[in-house]
């Protein structure tokens, strides 16, 4: 259980909360929500013991674990994948690294040889030997490939180096997990891989999310941050804004009876404090006044920014036309032979899973990458706003908030600029931060402020809603759905995809698809919802279609087909037969030599040329075991995909 017992915090004159009083126990989930800026990071890291609280405590049970999603992505660059998983628990990780320390060296002194057999036994006492395969559970289910496990973080993108941290706070084996916008930059399969793996997680759940679709999924109560406090709601998010609503028009009437009670009490002050038989009447009526003045009326830290698109023109009726669009990097073909129109008016999202290449395409719609093939061609009058997923590419360092827009739109005068500005929530203040110090959120906003600025009449947005909060994110959508222009956009989330969207386009590893409508038409044409599908990269089965004249040739091609993939699925399975012989052989020499590395005459000075040979034979029976595994994993996933193919031609032959 965690206890907040009179938690109070603030920064300067101001407050977050304070005088909260809360248990959080096990076995819940709890989704945190509130405006930017009100405390819900801040709240983790008192948790986590990174921040002490003004007043109050906290209390956690000390057989507690707690495991928190560090924002760090750039800590761990030369370390391997699944080396920066394994360190998420550091008493493993600190004999992993001094055995391998060990390993590495060419001879071992007597005092060398007796640590590593004794750094065996504690590796072994702490299952040290399926960690590499938890880890590598993990890493798959965020979407990491296996050949990607061994290699640097450096090789990762930001949104991929996220992935790595949600799996080593994960791995850590935490009977709390703190999770600050887990599923920013993670896509579909990731994030609907996350929900499920937190419904079944046994502990205690604390989770930012700016995502209403996940906080349903996955929330059993919600953690309200607002009126310089914390409540907790019971039930997911859709229940909690009910509630809240209710909540909300309670604490209306509150202060307007508040008001209308001083205003009425100042009335009467007024009107007869110069009358002597109504002289302590209206004494008694000051001193309910300024008793009403010590109470401070405690109004919502939640603001919607107001994103009022407008154009300055039209385009034309085409907006755009793609035709076998080609983009390569070195040998890896990541778009090939894309083509689809786009007119005026349409919402069109792009959706896929990570490395499929929706912001390759962004950038090249907006001319920020060049296609290696095909074509791309804007309409009449097309004026094309941009919002890059990575707000730092636009907003770079060593400017102002106010500086940078006026920058960008010179022609514009002062109070229009800090009009706009106050329209995204940029106080008097706010406008001369440094745009070093902006907050995702924040930035995001700046770059929409510079938007609606120069009206445009096409907008190109790389995930919108990242980094914004709930009710921003609601406004965007609103006045998104207002815009007169034309929307092309990649999002992950549901919610927001679904209520804008006219029209999916459709990435995939082996081609796309372009399907008219929002995302819940998609699912019906699809008969399968990416968030509730297994989290496997979809692959839809090419026909072609030249090559099959008839049903009968299509039959006989099919039985050809499942003759041949047969005949390999009997020579893999014994191929796996064989390796898995093998590698208990090796695993059973690998047993007798740690048995014999733990007697104690080993080490002795007279046996040390025995000892140094029998450590080189151990070091090549641990290297050959990984390759021997690793082949065996090859055969068995190879397997699968012929057992795969042929249960789907057997069900095509069946039809």
């Amino acid at each position: 259980m965690i206890q907040l017992i009179n938690l109070g915090i603030q920064f300067g004159g101001k407050i977050l909360f304070r005088d909260v009083s809360l248990n959080l126990t096990l076995g819940r989930r709890y989704g945190i929500v509130g405006a930017n800026g009100s405390g819900k990071t801040t709240l983790l890291k008192l948790i986590s013991g990174e921040l002490e609280p003004s007043e109050g405590e906290i209390r956690i049970s000390t057989n507690l674990r707690i495991g928190l999603l560090k924002q760090n992505q750039f800590k761990y660059e030369n370390d391997a994948l699944m080396d920066v998983v394994l360190m998420g628990r550091g008493s493993l990780w600190k004999l992993l690294k001094e055995k391998r320390e060990l390993e590495a060296r060419v001879r071992l002194t007597q005092q060398e040889g007796s640590r590593l057999a004794e750094l065996e036994h504690k590796l072994s006492a702490q299952n040290a030997y399926n960690a590499e395969g938890q880890a590598a559970i993990l890493l798959k289910g965020l979407g990491l490939q296996q050949l990607q496990l061994t290699q640097p973080m450096s090789t990762l993108s930001g949104g991929y180096k996220l992935r790595v941290l949600i799996a080593q706070c994960l791995f850590s084996a935490p009977d709390i997990l703190l999770l600050d916008e887990p599923n920013n930059h993670l896509d579909i399969y990731s994030i609907a891989w996350l929900g499920e793996y937190l419904k079944e997680f046994k502990g205690i759940v604390l989770v930012v999310s700016h995502d209403q679709y996940f906080l349903d999924r996955i929330s059993t109560h919600i953690i309200d941050i607002d009126y310089e406090t914390i409540k907790i709601y019971p039930g997911d998010y859709t229940t909690f804004l009910k509630d809240k609503q209710r909540d909300e028009e309670q604490k209306r009437l509150e202060i307007e009876r508040l008001e209308k009670k001083r205003q009425e009490l100042r009335a009467f002050y007024e009107r007869f404090r110069a009358k002597a038989t109504k002289a302590r009447q209206a004494v008694s009526r000051k001193k309910q006044m300024d008793r009403m003045a010590d109470i401070i009326i405690k109004r919502s830290s939640r603001q919607q920014p107001h994103f009022s698109f407008t154009i300055k023109r039209s385009s034309g009726q085409q907006v755009l036309e793609v035709a076998e669009l080609q983009k390569y990097y070195g040998d890896l073909r990541v778009l090939a032979g894309l083509s689809f129109v786009v007119n005026r008016g349409d919402r069109i999202a792009v959706i896929g899973p990570n490395g499929v290449g929706k912001s390759t395409l962004i950038k090249i719609l907006v001319g920020a990458l060049e296609a290696d093939g095909g074509s791309l061609k804007w309409g009449h009058e097309c004026d094309i706003g941009y919002l890059p997923q990575n707000h730092r590419e636009m907003i770079g360092s060593g400017t102002t908030v106010y500086d940078w827009l006026y920058a960008h739109t010179p022609a514009e005068k002062i109070p229009t600029l800090r009009a706009v500005l106050g329209q995204v929530l940029f106080s008097a203040d706010d406008i001369y931060k440094s745009g070093d110090i902006l907050s995702g959120g924040e930035a995001a906003r700046l770059i929409f402020a510079k938007l609606l600025i120069n009206q445009h009449n096409v907008l190109v947005l790389d995930e919108p809603t990242n980094h914004l909060d709930l009710e921003a994110i609601g406004a965007l959508e609103k006045d998104l759905l207002r815009f007169p222009g034309t929307l092309i956009f990649v999002s992950h989330n549901r919610c927001f995809l679904n209520r804008l969207a006219t029209g999916i386009l459709e990435l995939r590893f082996d081609g796309y698809s372009f399907y008219p409508g929002n995302y819940d038409d998609f699912l019906a044409r699809e008969q399968q919802d990416y968030l509730e599908r297994d989290i496997k990269t979809r692959i839809k089965q090419k026909t072609d279609k030249n090559s099959l004249t008839s049903e009968a040739d299509r039959s006989k091609q099919l039985i050809r087909e499942r003759r041949t993939l047969f005949k390999e699925l009997s020579r893999i399975g014994q191929k796996i037969v064989q390796s898995e012989e093998r590698i208990a052989g090796i695993e059973h020499r690998i047993r007798e030599v740690e048995a014999l590395f733990a007697e104690s005459d080993i080490y002795a000075a007279e046996r040390q040329a025995e000892f140094q040979q029998t450590y080189q034979e151990y070091q090549m029976l641990k290297n050959g075991l990984e390759a021997e595994i690793h082949q065996w994993e090859n055969k068995h996933a190879e397997n699968e995909r012929l057992e795969n193919r042929i249960a789907e031609i057997d069900a095509q032959l069946e039809c």
